[in-house]
């Protein structure tokens, strides 16, 4: 007897794969006891992002600030303009002073590199738990 347990799915975009990696490994299967096991969507292109999220099901996105050549924060702005429904992003920056910036990309949050663990999971968590309570992405 199978039953199906819920998932949310998680978008993270960067050309780099270790940054990935480190962005699925610090998440795991379930960032938190009281929130549904995850499945990842990894792309490395601006063009596969908007894709993706122009398909749906997509309900937290993981965009990397340093990506080349389509960095997050620009990404992220896009995303908040011209997807409806946008889910909430986190954007991992390259430093903590270029937080300002991640404000202007109108991202929900922001981990700088070099990536803690811990920091990216919570900051995944929150966001999957304001998804789950249906609280509007910024736009």
């Amino acid at each position: 007897m199978s039953s199906t347990e819920p998932t949310m799915t998680i978008l993270v975009y960067s050309d780099d794969r270790t940054t990935r990696e480190q962005v699925r490994l610090a998440v795991g299967r379930r960032p938190a006891a009281d929130l549904p096991k995850v499945e990842f969507v990894e792309v490395a292109t601006h063009a596969a992002v908007i894709r993706r999220l122009d398909a749906g099901g997509i309900d937290v996105a993981v965009l990397d600030g340093e990506a080349v050549p389509s960095g997050g924060m620009g990404l992220a702005r896009t995303i908040k303009e011209e997807i409806y429904n946008a889910p909430p992003v986190l954007v991992l920056i390259g430093r903590p002073q270029d937080a300002w910036l991640a404000t202007w990309s109108r991202a929900e949050s922001v981990v700088s590199h070099p990536l803690d663990p811990i920091a990216v999971a919570s900051a995944v968590a929150d966001l999957m738990r304001r998804r789950s309570a249906g609280v509007p992405a910024t736009s």
